[in-house]
């Protein structure tokens, strides 16, 4: 599985990753040379981490005028779990070994903890978040003193955002308590996939339609209406008497594919062909995820895109 996301990454593009040891990279080498990847495109950086889940400690890339940087937000492990220094240390890591300059995410004078999985942009100033995730204020809570105004005043500053979509809750199961990648997703500068669950016995039937009234009234750049596609849910998963957070839109958007998490289901293609007609100037790729949904999570919570600016010297 992760061979096959490697694979479909390295036909079109650089492909960075992060690896325990220098064992580790000459396992991780064995299979990947037996996995049809394009190797002259793959490097690896020898960094110890906590766990996989780059999307959500590794750096925030953000285009300057004249470059690229680094923003840095503290990655506290969801604000759940203790074993989280390594991955903290990630952008830091990152920053140096590219080179690039990177600044600290603080807000009165206090580092601010986000994770890539809870927000998703359009790249023209518009962001997409939870509640669940961003100002609950009983579970998994990441900072507790800031308010949505707060967090609007944060990712204009950092991200150049002028407007923030707020929606509920995110999926059963999710071990981050709200993310919205899989829940809801950019697929262009106006248009969204927002997942749906049409058996009205399912636990998530009533969140997601919540979500996508949220949505219905939405307006963008310009004044325009957003558009909203409906995606399907995989049917449950269970996993030692856990739900696990199975979704379509845990996808990954490369320079010429989409991966997209499959789970030998029914709705696999149906998925498949709704993300094929929204991208249609990418092949659009089912990767089974059946082993890694395991571990929480899918294809998007294990990558980050990295800028052309940062594979120059590759």
């Amino acid at each position: 599985m992760y061979a096959e996301i490697v694979k479909y990454l390295s036909r079109s593009e650089k492909v960075h990753i992060l690896i325990q040891s220098k064992e580790h990279k000459l396992r991780a080498e064995k299979v990947l040379n037996s996995s049809d990847v394009n190797l002259k495109n793959v490097k690896y950086f020898i960094k110890k981490t906590n766990r996989g889940w780059l999307r959500d400690s590794g750096p925030f890339i953000v285009k300057g005028n004249d470059k690229d940087y680094v923003i840095d937000f503290k990655f506290n492990a969801w604000a759940k779990y203790d074993d989280y220094k390594l991955d903290d240390k990630i952008p830091q890591f990152i920053s140096i070994r590219l080179k690039l300059e990177r600044f600290t995410a603080e807000y009165n004078g206090k580092q601010v903890v986000l994770e890539g999985g809870s927000i998703d942009v359009n790249g023209k100033g518009i962001l997409i978040t939870t509640e669940e995730c961003l100002v609950d204020q009983d579970i998994q809570v990441r900072n507790p003193e800031l308010t949505k105004q707060d967090y609007f005043q944060i990712f204009k500053k950092y991200f150049g955002i002028n407007k923030v979509i707020w929606l509920g809750k995110g999926i059963v199961g999710d071990d981050t308590h709200g993310h919205v990648d899989d829940i809801c997703r950019f697929v262009n500068d106006d248009t969204v996939v927002i997942a749906q669950e049409k058996n009205s016995s399912d636990d998530n039937y009533k969140t997601l339609n919540e979500n996508r009234e949220r949505l219905q009234n939405i307006t963008i750049q310009n004044g325009a209406r957003l558009n909203i596609v409906d995606l399907p849910m995989p049917s449950k998963i269970i996993y030692k008497g856990e739900r696990l957070p199975a979704s379509y839109a845990n996808f990954y958007i490369s320079n010429n594919a989409v991966l997209v998490p499959i789970f030998n289901d029914a709705k696999d293609n149906i998925a498949l062909g709704i993300l094929s007609e929204l991208f249609n100037d990418r092949k659009v790729v089912g990767i089974h995820c059946g082993d890694l949904i395991w571990g929480l999570g899918a294809i998007h919570c294990l990558t980050k895109e990295q800028p052309t600016a940062f594979i120059k010297n590759f």
